[in-house]
Formats: C-alpha cells, sequence, structure tokens
C-alpha cells in the first residue's frame, strides 16, 4: 500500500491526464483523498449538485467535492500500474457525475 503523499500524486496525474478542456470547466470542485469510506467500500465519490441540474443561483454555494477513497483502491490492486488506472478510472468517474452523467451512461462508455 502506498502512503498519503504518493497516493495523492496518482490524483494529480490523474487529473493532470483530462483534456485543459474538460479541466477547464470543473469549477468550484475540490478532490480530496481520505483512506476509506465510513459506511461503503467505495473507490470514490461525487457530493454535489451536477451542472446539469443547477440553477443560477447555486454558482454561489460550497464547492462540489470529489472524494479518493485510497485504503479501498490500494488493498484491490495488485501493483503500481494497476493502483494508477483506477485511479485514473475512478477519477474520471467521479467528475462525469459532476458534468451530469449517470452509472448507466458510464457504464456504456466504458467507464463504468
Amino acid at each position: 500500500m502506498i502512503d498519503q503523499t504518493a497516493f495523492e500524486q496518482l490524483v494529480g496525474e490523474a487529473l493532470d491526464f483530462l483534456p485543459n478542456e474538460l479541466g477547464n470547466l470543473l469549477d468550484n470542485v475540490v478532490v480530496v483523498v481520505e483512506d476509506h469510506h465510513p459506511e461503503e467500500q467505495l473507490y470514490g465519490l461525487y457530493e454535489g449538485v451536477p451542472l446539469t441540474d443547477r440553477d443560477d443561483y447555486e454558482s454561489f454555494t460550497l464547492p462540489d467535492r470529489i472524494t479518493l477513497y485510497r485504503v479501498t483502491l490500494c488493498q484491490d490492486c495488485e501493483d503500481l500500474d494497476e493502483l494508477r488506472d483506477e485511479v485514473l478510472v475512478t477519477v474520471v468517474h467521479e467528475i462525469a457525475h459532476h458534468f451530469g452523467i449517470d452509472d448507466d451512461a458510464l457504464h456504456e462508455l466504458g467507464w463504468g
């Protein structure tokens, strides 16, 4: 299992992988790392209001939050390459929720 700092670097690499056009559309979103979800075995979680569901006044709300769960991801991956890939998939998956793309559509696109 890699430590918090090394894991955060993987998350940063995944965010850097995003096309600039997509990254520029991420407004008022914070990405954080926690060890694990308190109730479920999740890789990641998006909490917020998807852009497709926002009203004009909601641009002044607290940031949306994307959480990646380090311990869960590390335990389910056999090596660093697999972990790097899974972190990327998880980052893309959670960011897609920010843009209003649901799990069914993500599965159809091969990101679920």
